[in-house]
């Protein structure tokens, strides 16, 4: 499968001429590529076990070379490429990356930039066992692909791919080349997300009923990103597109505790409002000459998008995000059981009859220094065992490090990965079915089932010790 190459994959599964037939109702409702006799179900998949896990970089710029940095410091990883359109960024990234490890494990770095194909001659040329991608939102899809069929095993930024036809070639690629494809949701890696997990493996919260996701985050001073930064490009897709156009960090841990393609349950169907867009043209106003390219900008996107998602049996999931407006960050964190809330923002739990002497009824939060009793009891092992050098390492809190450390930690034992390229697509396809409903004045989208209907023998996530 590694020298699979890409046109003829194309040819054999019919994509190529699906993507340019299909509207943009049909994708998002029940049409379904047919399954090739060569794609294998990535659900619970694990490669084979690697000596040395061989990584290349994609980007690395601020959260790009921050990757590299902290994967050379894990034992077991080579760094063997590093690809970005500024020399500079390249030359810093490879040189910092070199002087790890006691310079022993990264001194064979071959470089590539300038030129915004140079990460196809770096897929061409250099035999990495996994590409780390952290470029614009627009990029993430063709590099994925493309590495995949160069053979390795792909690591993609939030979110996976803005097209639902994108996310579909993404899955049978996959299938087809037999190589994973994470996208790297950090925040399911994050201590409370952990033992909340853990919370609602246990049944200490009953039945699942309703999750409350969010990323609430006011990112206007990215606009001060030009030439270079994420402001640079982001700002662009704020003017041009009204919807939710990052609903992954927080629905990623909710949809892992409702277990969500894995066995239990499945997104069905959902609807989406935005807000006004007011912000950010007022923000480019108040803060720009004229003349500046983000007065040029009439910005669409509502500051506040709100998506409710239903599930096949029948729990509801609010999705909010809002990079604008002038308030504290969030992302929720809220899952409600028939015997409990775990709530995160601040974190607090509320329990039926009470917990251990703290409380004594759901009427009151754990909260505070009270939580040290809940967490020297559902403490998620593997934040047991990773929390104290996660919070050493650093990145956001540490939950950047233990995701890392995990996708080192199953490439080279040879485990299923704890993020499937099924659930990657799930979570990014709200970004195009949020546009589609906003743009239908609300009407309900259908989630396509990038499983096939396979996830219903997918296990659930372990808790991983």
């Amino acid at each position: 499968m590694k020298n699979l190459n890409r046109r003829r994959f194309i040819q054999k599964t019919s994509l190529g001429a699906a993507a340019t037939v299909l509207s943009p109702r049909l994708s998002s409702g029940a049409w379904v590529p047919a399954t090739q006799s060569n794609q294998q179900y990535m659900g619970g998949f694990a490669a084979a076990p690697l000596p040395v896990v061989r990584m290349a970089f994609i980007g690395v710029g601020y959260r790009g070379s921050r990757h590299a940095l902290q994967w050379a410091e894990i034992e077991g990883t080579e760094i063997v490429a590093i690809c970005d359109l500024y020399d500079d960024l390249v030359r810093k990234t490879a040189s910092e990356c070199q002087q790890i490890g006691k310079g022993a494990r990264h001194q064979n770095i071959a470089t590539y930039s300038g030129d915004a194909m140079a990460w196809k001659k770096m897929l061409a040329e250099i035999d990495a066992d996994a590409v780390i991608i952290s470029t614009n939102w627009i990029n993430h899809a063709p590099m994925a692909k493309e590495s995949m069929l160069s053979g390795a095993h792909t690591f993609v930024e939030v979110p996976l791919a803005l097209r639902l036809e994108d996310l579909w070639e993404l899955v049978d690629i996959s299938e087809a080349t037999q190589k994973h494809c994470m996208m790297m949701e950090n925040v399911n890696y994050g201590r409370d997300e952990l033992m909340y997990l853990n919370l609602c493996r246990q049944g200490k919260i009953g039945d699942l009923l309703h999750g409350e996701a969010a990323y609430i985050h006011e990112l206007r001073w990215q606009m001060e990103e030009l030439p270079r930064g994420t402001g640079s490009w982001r700002t662009t897709h704020y003017a041009n597109r009204s919807g939710n156009l990052y609903p992954t960090h927080g629905l990623g841990p909710i949809a892992q505790y409702m277990n969500i393609a894995r066995g239990e349950d499945l997104f069905d169907h959902m609807v989406s409002f935005s807000t006004p867009a007011r912000g950010r043209n007022l923000h480019a106003k108040k803060n720009y000459p004229p003349e500046h390219p983000w007065n040029q900008f009439d910005f669409k996107g509502g500051d506040l998008n709100t998506s409710l998602i239903k599930t096949q049996i029948g729990r509801t999931i609010l999705v909010q995000w809002d990079e604008t407006s002038p308030r504290p960050y969030t992302r929720l964190n809220l899952i409600q059981g028939t015997l409990g809330t775990l709530a995160g923002y601040p974190t607090r739990v509320a329990f039926e009859g009470g917990f251990e002497g703290i409380t004594d009824s759901h009427h009151d939060w754990i909260q505070g220094e009270a939580l040290q009793k809940l967490y020297e009891k559902y403490e998620h092992p593997l934040y047991k065992r990773l929390g104290l050098l996660a919070e050493k390492m650093g990145g956001h809190g540490g939950m950047d490090f233990i995701m890392r450390y995990r996708i080192v930690e199953c490439l080279l034992q040879g485990k299923p990965l704890d993020q499937n390229v099924y659930e990657g697509c799930f979570w990014s396809a709200v970004t195009p079915l949020s546009e589609q409903s906003v743009a239908e004045n609300g009407r309900s989208q259908a989630f396509p089932d990038f499983t096939r209907g396979r996830w219903q023998n997918t296990d659930p996530l372990a808790i991983i010790n």
